[in-house]
């Protein structure tokens, strides 16, 4: 039988505690996103606003937002079925990429830019 001491369960107690903290924790590591990544949201963003989805895709953003790493899970759990009609690359970098918190907001400001009206290249302020 194993015999516990203060310092054994102190540091026990510890790893549970940054676990824990890691499990429920509201913010990710900034890591920089690779040029696949904004690839991607480029190519999502561009779809959005080229079939005039922008309004309609960014409130569907916003509201989904906090939930955005369910989705990862949701979609790691789907992509048998997912790959059938997309690229199962694809879907795993989809997937990765919900499991950031800061994806969402990178994405409704690349909607944002791109769907904001172009003033004309002949125009000048008066």
């Amino acid at each position: 039988m194993t015999t516990f001491t203060k310092v054994s369960l102190a540091k026990t107690w510890d790893k549970v505690l940054v676990e824990l903290f890691h499990a429920f924790s509201t913010t990710s590591k900034a890591e920089p996103f690779t040029t696949q990544d904004l690839s991607l949201l480029e190519r999502v963003a561009d779809a959005v606003v080229k079939r005039g989805m922008a309004a309609p895709a960014m409130v569907f953003l916003e509201s989904l937002g906090p939930m955005n790493f369910l989705g990862s899970q949701a979609l790691y759990f789907l992509t048998p079925i997912i790959e059938w009609a997309f690229h199962a690359k694809e879907v795993e970098q989809v997937a990765r990429l919900l499991e950031r918190r800061d994806t969402i907001s990178r994405l409704i400001s690349l909607i944002e830019v791109k769907s904001a009206p172009q003033a004309p290249q002949g125009a000048s302020a008066q």
